[in-house]
């Protein structure tokens, strides 16, 4: 049994003792059996509704444990979640008297943070493979994993939509694309919430950067919010159906995040319905006033204003309501109600000692289903037993990943080198160089039929990059664009494996033969790649976020007030303009467009049959051999209401077609696919006008194309 962890922070700020002050001693894991005798507790009967139980439970309790649950009490286990198996990122003890069980929770976007887990490829390689499918296998596994490490809630997915290329957590999210993320958020959630846990998704509403992250005050107008970053999250809590979701840091239009009562209380639990519960992400709350009556029901890593003294004083200071608290109580043991958490013996923190395969195994198929095909010149991929293969970067001998809340440590891993190595047999001599000197790495490249250049950034929280390039990504790994450079001289069949966590100018990409995206691959990261390269599986990663050929095309570039802000205030000036939007309004021609990725076999488009309830096409592979295409829909809404971007995704599908063999893709429409937001009228408006309708292999694929009108207008 573990007992509860009461502590004084170092500045002398009263904080987790207060809110347990009143807590009977023994806090720790309940003993089976959890909630106790109905007869005893009647909020222990199963036969009832969720919503009764914890209106019984609430009426049951003192002031003092209602408040003592709208917190966590553990400082230490988020910081040492990556080192031990035994520390949950948070914890609430719960209250022995009244069978209210621990809850206990895990960082999860990337793979459960506690000890180690299977590491699982980075969110942005799932949203490479434009898979809802896989999105929902990725969640479960997540999901399979935290339950078994012990864990009720799981802290995940991520599902900001990208606004500048710099951000430092670029690698765990989904893109830039807010209906991708949409489409991935969901799934992930099912499949998370189907193991047993509760999914947390975040980081409402609008967190879009690592610089001043804590004390910035980001101004963004409705229609942008709405459109854009808040749309992952109406998916996952409307169709995934989300337990909780995780408030951000920094103050949207002024107010901080975690007491901002128009996202929590008016859209998220008001117009979305959400019956679940709020939390903040660690040490987000600045007021204890307006974080209760701004909607926010538990505060994380530890209680600094939801405790047993602040919140406390303001509700007998008639500064909250004692029915705001304990509709914040309610949130949390109705949310734990409804997924028997009360009701089930704890879970067991068994996962070092069990059967890891099947997730292990859904890990490569992931990243296979994720690596992205940007460039091949010649047909130089697949391989095709090389007779020597020359492996030049220090990348090809790890295994890398973002740092931070989404870091995982992974029991086992298979680095390129191996698994190249392994894949290539006998037969063909592989020879490593870690690209130190490039005068030898191009020697070595030279004397090799086959020359392949592991590439890397470096991402992670509480850091942006500096810049775009390779070098800014990974300083410890030298200039690699010049090493590429010298390695593309010496053997014109260089293929370069980009193992980032997002978009990196690509000055080389017209010098060598073939260009992979691996991003951070996650566990099984040598084999993943070798069956890619060598053709064993296609390709079958799409671009979730635009290359841009110089650091000044990319959305924000060269506006301070844009990014990364002047005065702590940073001004999304760009509305809904952002990603492949921004280029296309701009007409920059981007290095690799959003959407885009080769497959080994190619892809003709036909029978586009256009109307405003479905768009259908015809897909057929034209080549030697089987492919994964991914035709995408693309609209271009009338510009007649407010300014819109040439086309903005509505709709993609993935299907694997033999040589020959055609299939018809359906993209569903409804009126959200049509609709802006109208800021004067705050609802979603369809504007009468002319719709263009693009569909192809990339956001700049117009394979096909069409048009239909709404209203009165023609086209």
């Amino acid at each position: 049994m573990r007992a509860p962890r009461r502590w004084m922070c170092a500045a002398g700020v009263l904080i987790s003792a207060l809110a347990l002050a009143t807590v009977p001693t023994g806090a720790g894991r309940a003993a089976a059996g959890r909630c106790g005798d109905p007869a005893e507790r009647p909020w222990c009967r199963t036969g009832l509704p969720a919503d009764e139980r914890a209106r019984l439970l609430v009426a049951a309790m003192t002031a003092d444990e209602k408040i003592a649950i709208l917190s966590s009490d553990d400082p230490f286990g988020g910081p040492l979640g990556g080192f031990s198996e035994n520390a949950h990122a948070d914890t609430n003890w719960g209250i022995p008297r009244l069978g209210i069980p621990a809850l206990y929770m895990a960082d999860g976007p990337a793979g459960v943070r506690q000890g180690k887990a299977t590491a699982l490829p980075a969110p942005i390689a799932l949203a490479a493979g434009f898979d809802p499918q896989a999105a929902q296998r990725y969640g479960s596994v997540v999901g399979w994993e935290a339950r078994h490490r012990g864990n009720d809630v799981v802290f995940g997915p991520t599902v900001d939509v990208l606004r500048t290329p710099r951000n430092g957590r670029t690698f765990e999210g989904f893109g830039e694309d807010p209906y991708l993320s949409a489409s991935l958020a969901a799934p992930w959630v099912r499949g998370a919430q189907d193991q047993g846990v509760m999914s947390s998704v975040k980081h409402l509403a609008a967190y879009a950067q690592e610089t001043d992250r804590l004390e910035l005050d980001m101004k963004v107008a409705r229609r942008t919010l709405r459109e854009i970053y808040l749309v992952p999250f109406e998916s996952a809590v409307k169709d995934g159906r989300a337990a909780t979701v995780m408030c951000g840091f920094g103050r949207l239009n002024g107010r901080w995040a975690c007491q901002d009562g128009t996202v929590l209380n008016e859209i998220l639990k008001g117009e979305w319905g959400f019956d679940g519960f709020v939390a903040s992400d660690h040490t987000a709350v600045r007021d204890e006033v307006d974080a209760a009556n701004g909607g926010l029901d538990m505060e994380l890593p530890v209680g600094m204003k939801y405790n047993a003294f602040l919140l406390k004083r303001a509700v007998e200071q008639n500064r909250v309501a004692q029915a705001t608290v304990d509709g914040h109580t309610r949130a949390i043991l109705r949310t734990m109600f409804a997924f028997g958490v009360f009701d089930r013996a704890e879970y067991p923190n068994d996962l070092t000692g069990i059967d890891r395969s099947a997730s292990e195994a859904e890990a490569q198929r992931i990243a296979e289903g994720g690596m992205t095909l940007l460039r091949n010149q010649g047909g130089a991929l697949p391989l095709r037993s090389p007779g020597s293969i020359a492996l030049i970067g220090r990348g090809a001998e790890a295994v890398p990943s973002g740092s931070g809340s989404a870091s995982v440590e992974p029991f086992t891993h298979v680095t390129p080198r191996d698994g190249i190595t392994r894949r290539a047999g006998s037969a063909t001599k592989v020879t490593y160089h870690d690209g130190g000197d490039r005068g030898r790495a191009a020697q070595a490249a030279r004397e090799a039929d086959v020359a392949i250049v592991f590439a890397t950034d470096s991402q992670g929280e509480f850091f942006d990059k500096s810049c775009l390039t390779l070098r800014c990504g990974d300083p410890w790994r030298g200039d690699q664009d010049a090493l590429i450079s010298e390695v593309a001289k010496a053997n014109p069949k260089t293929i370069v494996v980009l193992e980032t966590g997002g978009p990196v100018l690509t000055p080389w990409a017209g010098q060598v033969a073939g260009i992979v995206a691996a991003w951070y691959p996650g566990q099984r990261a040598g084999t993943a790649l070798a069956r890619v390269l060598y053709g064993d599986v296609d390709p079958g990663g799409r671009l979730p976020v635009s290359f841009p050929v110089a650091e000044a095309d990319a959305p924000t570039a060269g506006n301070p007030e844009q990014y990364p802000g002047v005065n702590k205030t940073v001004t999304f000036s760009e509305g809904v303009f952002i990603g492949y939007r921004h280029y296309d309004a701009k007409k920059i021609a981007p290095q690799f467009p959003f959407g885009h990725g080769l497959s080994y076999t190619t892809f003709a488009y036909s029978g586009l049959d256009v109307g405003p309830e479905a768009v259908r096409v015809t897909v057929t592979n034209t080549g030697s051999r089987p492919g994964v295409a991914v035709p995408q829909l693309y609209l271009g809404l009338p510009s007649t209401a407010v300014p819109q971007p040439p086309r903005q995704l509505k709709g993609y599908q993935k299907l694997t077609l033999a040589p020959g063999q055609s299939g018809q893709v359906t993209f569903p429409l409804t009126s959200r696919s049509l609709s802006y937001w109208d800021e004067e009228a705050s609802t979603w408006k369809v504007a009468p006008g002319c719709y263009k309708v693009t569909v192809g292999g990339s956001s700049r694929d117009a394979a096909q194309t069409g048009s239909f009108a709404r209203g009165s207008a023609t086209c």
